[in-house]
């Protein structure tokens, strides 16, 4: 008991002498339902690489957090496997530079979005995503968090032109630069997108930025229970035209039996005033002409709903390629039929991506069933087999009709975003992933000792 007591003081010492600013962890920093020992809160990089390395000394596991919005929530992605260590970058809060000229700006990882935002705006400026205010600029990009306007300017990974991180020893990496034309080197930056925390520690980013725009247009279509057809046309012309829409939306709320729900496609509009107002008249038009009677409106406010989640309770994301919209649908509702649930459904349609949310109340067993149900009828067989009424396949073979299809194999995935333990647990979060054996090897070269974050990526 004397050494474990003196093994503890020597690493508290060695972590303090590496960041002043270090405290023992209590319940409220708990991540997963594991309390750290400690937490950190460095100043500058060179104050997270030092304390890393000290980690490293120790052999402790290491949790990053920015405001913790994702980490504080129940249920919200997979809990890591050890906390010994939660480094909270929220003291890097700075813009560091921000070179309007250029449209570019470098931030510190701990900077909340809002308070960018504001910095950006004051030379008409902004980082075009569409993510809550509270959330860090380092947990967006770590979490690859995109909201409707991933249409038309993607996601973190690709606004960001450089990168500053430490590797779990306490190595800091530089990646890219201050130029959006930037060639140099490995684009380590899209690595660490969407990596979680578990490959390194992101400090600063470096973003290509826009202009705001001067006015903007919401052109919404509300579509019968009966015309998912029709909106499922109208969505996809809308994404593929030449008015270049900077989000293409689909809102489908769950209804029940008695009286089921429209769905409704929402399309926003952004540039100057007369353009605007000529596109949106021209998408009105477009989303009309796809049949069943669109009720259309253009409004300058967001529709109700626009970019949000109806339930963070159980959230499944479905990727997949636009055009394959209605046969995604179809697994939905038929997924959902099978399990008895009527998920709500939202999200960017028009960039492949939609989320299946469940009501709080739905059973544990329930929400298994409707996640293993929706992976069977998306799945590589499924998605593969031609069709007797000659609907395109995705396994590029010839369907009935005897045409090629234009899709080269299975594409998309269905990831469990959040849900309660036991049925993260039992439903999988990621099911196969095709990539983990070199997702693994990437892991074993940032992360040899597997102490960032562990658990975090089912496939590391």
């Amino acid at each position: 008991m004397d050494t474990e007591r003196a093994l503890a003081v020597e690493v508290r010492s060695a972590l303090s002498a590496a960041c002043p600013s270090l405290r023992n962890g209590d319940p409220a920093d708990a991540v997963g339902g594991l309390t750290p020992s400690f937490v950190a809160s460095p100043a500058s990089t060179q104050e997270a690489a030092a304390v890393l390395r000290a980690a490293a000394a120790a052999g402790l596991a290491v949790v990053p957090r920015g405001a913790g919005t994702g980490l504080g929530s129940p249920g919200w992605g997979l809990p890591p496997s050890a906390c010994d260590l939660v480094v909270d970058l929220s003291a890097m809060d700075q813009v560091i530079e921000h070179a309007a000229g250029d449209l570019v700006a470098r931030v510190q990882a701990g900077a909340a979005i809002g308070h960018v935002a504001s910095v950006l705006a004051e030379a008409g400026q902004e980082l075009a995503l569409d993510v809550p205010a509270d959330a860090t600029v380092g947990g967006v990009v770590a979490t690859g968090t995109a909201g409707p306007r991933r249409l038309r300017y993607g996601s973190p990974r690709d606004l960001l032109i450089g990168v500053t991180a430490v590797r779990a020893d306490g190595v800091v990496a530089h990646a890219g630069g201050r130029v959006v034309k930037n060639v140099a080197g490995y684009d380590i930056g899209k690595l660490l997108a969407g990596s979680q925390g578990t490959l390194a520690l992101i400090t600063e980013a470096t973003f290509r930025l826009h202009p705001l725009p001067d006015a903007v247009a919401y052109v919404t279509a509300e579509f019968g229970p009966a015309q998912r057809g029709a909106a499922v046309a109208g969505l996809q012309s809308a994404a593929a035209s030449a008015l270049v829409p900077s989000a293409v939306e689909l809102d489908w709320p769950p209804g029940s039996a008695q009286s089921p729900r429209a769905l409704r496609v929402g399309v926003l509009l952004e540039g100057t005033s007369p353009g605007v107002a000529e596109r949106a008249r021209q998408m009105s038009e477009l989303l009309a002409s796809a049949g069943g009677s669109p009720a259309v409106a253009v409004t300058e406010a967001a529709p109700a709903r626009w970019g949000q989640l109806p339930s963070p309770s159980t959230v499944i994301r479905v990727t997949f390629w636009v055009g394959r919209l209605a046969d995604v649908l179809d697994a939905i509702a038929a997924a959902g039929a099978g399990a008895g649930v009527r998920p709500a459904v939202t999200g960017s349609a028009g960039a492949g991506a939609l989320y299946a949310c469940l009501d709080p109340g739905t059973e544990q067993d329930t929400a298994v069933r409707f996640v293993r149900t929706l992976r069977e009828r998306l799945d590589a067989d499924a998605f593969g087999r031609p069709t007797a009424s000659g609907r395109p396949t995705a396994s590029g073979r010839p369907t009935a009709s005897g045409r090629p299809t234009a899709f080269g194999g299975p594409r998309g995935s269905v990831v469990v975003l959040a849900a309660p333990a036991p049925v993260m647990a039992a439903a999988g979060a990621y099911g196969s992933v095709p990539g983990a054996a070199l997702m693994r090897a990437i892991k074993d070269q940032f992360d040899p000792d597997h102490r960032m974050f562990p658990g975090r990526l089912a496939a590391i």
